[in-house]
């Protein structure tokens, strides 16, 4: 019989063959899949420019001027920073300005008292830290190729990556304390719904922990894709139903975390992990 860990080492050894034949354009694709909800959250801005001015206008009582401003900043201050992520430009600043958005968000749309939609927003700032640890990856390597040493390898790693790195898997983790009450609403607690919500659970620890990272997070990534396709079908709801832009919204954020797992495969669990600690044992 083939052994449990037979059965792990070669499903590592399938996940280390599908990374070298997308890691040029995974980075991308990871990017992509991160900005998705702000792109999609400036677009609404666009699209629907009244009915946002005006809802800040009568729920903070600001007037249509300072309403209109809201709509402007949101729009702008997703789209530009978005746009320079995905050409990698300016990306601390992108990261930054992004950051800003999503606490104004939080503050304006009352967020903070609806712990779903909190923490989806926290594991979304998880995302953006995976991206600012890309950046610092990127240009670590950058120095080195500079250096009359480039073949060797850097001493004690790259510090800010590590830590962005660990920032970013913890908070990719809250957006799993958010999905007991959308399989429960969606499958009515079936035996293998619940199955499904402890296995995914279970990896997400592994990658929090970084165990097991990489296969870890690629499992993730088609597990949460399978199950956003599943539950946030927004594209099947009436065009001006409320229910759409709420399935829409949650389509996208859930996008933002598969981008985030897309990082972590990508770039690996970083020097705070047990992958990082098992190679010096």
């Amino acid at each position: 019989m083939v052994s449990q860990k037979e059965i792990l080492n070669k499903a590592e050894d399938v996940a280390d063959e599908i990374l070298r034949h997308t890691k040029h354009v995974l980075p991308f694709i990871a990017r992509f899949c991160l900005v998705s909800t702000f792109v999609e959250d400036g677009f609404r801005m666009w699209f629907q420019w009244g009915e946002q001015r005006d809802y800040m206008s009568s729920s903070w009582h600001f007037g249509s001027f300072f309403g209109s401003c809201f709509v402007i900043i949101n729009l702008l201050g997703q789209l530009v920073p978005s746009t320079l992520i995905l050409i990698q430009k300016y990306t601390k600043v992108a990261v930054g300005i992004l950051f800003g958005v999503v606490i104004l968000q939080t503050i304006a749309y009352n967020i903070i008292w609806d712990l779903r939609f909190f923490l989806r927003n926290v594991a979304v700032c998880g995302g953006l830290c995976l991206i600012l640890a890309e950046d610092h990856d990127r240009a670590d390597n950058q120095t080195r190729k500079k250096t009359v040493f480039a073949g060797m390898p850097s001493v004690g790693g790259n510090k800010p990556k590590s830590y962005f790195q660990l920032a970013g898997r913890v908070l990719l983790a809250t957006m799993f304390a958010t999905l007991t009450n959308v399989v429960s609403v969606s499958t009515s607690w079936t035996p293998v719904a619940a199955a499904m919500l402890m296995g995914g659970s279970a990896l997400m620890v592994l990658v929090v922990i970084g165990f097991k990272t990489k296969l870890s997070a690629l499992v993730l990534v088609a597990w949460l894709s399978a199950l956003n396709l599943y539950v946030n079908d927004w594209w099947s709801k009436a065009a001006n139903s409320y229910v759409r832009d709420f399935m829409k919204y949650d389509f996208f954020q859930t996008m933002s975390v598969v981008g985030g797992l897309l990082l972590v495969v990508s770039l690996g669990p970083g020097g705070v992990s047990l992958d990082e600690h098992k190679k010096r044992w």
